[in-house]
C-alpha cells in the first residue's frame, strides 16, 4: 500500500499531542508569562499565532490574567485546539490563518509564537511578510516574542528525532529526521497510518514531510533590521539571558513602534 500525500499539520493532527508528550508547556507558558510581564506594563490581549493544538495558550488561560486569542494555519489543528478547550471550559477563541494572513487590526498587546514556528519560514521575504500581519494585528507599543532553531539544535537533535513512532486511539506514525547543513533545512518525514480497530491491520497510509529552515542569530538580526521593531531582547533558550552564536534556541522580544 503506497502513502498518500497530505497537507502539513492535516493528519498528524490527531496525533500532536502524543508526539509532543514530552514536552513541559506549562513551563513554556510560564516563560511566555514572564518575558510579557518583563517588557510590556500591562498586556492583556493575547494572540498565539501559529497555536498547534493550543496547550501553550490553554496553560496560560489557567492563569486567568489575558484575554486570549489563538490562531494556526492548519484547520485541523485549530479543530484539536477548540475540543480541548471546550473540555477545558476555557473561553479561547481559534481560528485558522497563517501568519501572512492574520486579519487583526491594533488587536493585541502581545503576539507570540513558540516552539521553531518560524523555522516553517524558508526565505527572508516569507518571514519580513508574516512580520509586517503581526505588526498590524499589534497596537503600539505591543510585543511580538518569538523563538527560532538554530542549525545547532538540528545538529544536536536529529538523532534524538531519528526513528521515532507512537500511536493514539487506531492511527499511529514513524518519523524519520535528518539536517542537510548546506541549504540549512531540517527534515521531519511522518509515515501516518490508520489501523482497524478490530484487526489493527493497516487500511490507510499518508505521508507528511515537514521541513523547516535553521537561521543563525546574525541571519535573524539582519532580517529584523529591515522591518520597523524596535529589537527588546534576544534570550538564550528559556532563560532571561542574552542570547549568542552558540545558542541552540533563540527568543526574539520585538516592539511595535507604530503610533496611533
Amino acid at each position: 500500500m503506497e502513502p498518500k500525500a497530505t497537507g502539513l499539520y492535516s493528519k498528524l493532527a490527531q496525533l500532536y499531542d502524543t508526539l509532543m508528550g514530552d514536552v513541559d508547556y506549562e513551563s513554556w507558558a510560564d516563560y511566555i508569562d514572564e518575558i510579557m510581564q518583563t517588557h510590556h506594563p500591562d498586556p492583556f490581549d493575547v494572540m498565539e499565532a501559529a497555536c498547534g493544538t493550543g496547550s501553550v495558550i490553554l496553560s496560560l488561560a489557567e492563569l486567568e490574567c489575558y484575554r486570549l486569542t489563538g490562531t494556526d494555519m492548519s484547520e485541523e489543528m485549530v479543530q484539536v485546539a477548540r475540543q480541548k478547550a471546550e473540555d477545558m471550559e476555557y473561553n479561547v477563541p481559534f481560528e485558522a490563518y497563517a501568519f501572512k494572513d492574520l486579519p487583526y487590526q491594533n488587536q493585541f498587546d502581545c503576539v507570540y509564537s513558540v516552539f521553531d514556528s518560524i523555522n516553517y519560514l524558508h526565505s527572508e521575504n516569507e518571514i519580513l511578510k508574516s512580520l509586517e500581519a503581526i505588526h498590524r494585528s499589534l497596537k503600539p507599543g505591543g510585543l511580538f516574542i518569538f523563538d527560532f532553531s538554530t542549525p545547532k539544535n538540528s545538529l544536536e537533535s536529529v538523532d534524538y528525532l531519528n526513528e521515532a513512532e507512537g500511536e493514539r486511539g487506531n492511527i499511529r506514525f514513524f518519523r524519520k529526521s535528518w539536517y542537510q547543513p548546506d541549504d540549512k533545512i531540517h527534515v521531519n518525514d511522518f509515515e501516518i497510518e490508520e489501523l482497524d480497530p478490530s484487526t489493527k491491520k493497516v487500511i490507510s497510509m499518508w505521508n507528511e514531510t515537514h521541513r523547516q529552515r535553521a537561521y543563525t542569530l546574525s541571519e535573524m538580526l539582519s532580517i529584523l533590521d529591515q522591518t520597523s521593531y524596535h529589537l527588546v531582547a534576544k534570550y538564550d533558550g528559556f532563560d532571561l539571558v542574552e542570547a549568542n552564536e552558540n545558542s541552540a534556541r533563540v527568543t526574539i522580544v520585538l516592539r511595535c513602534q507604530k503610533t496611533q
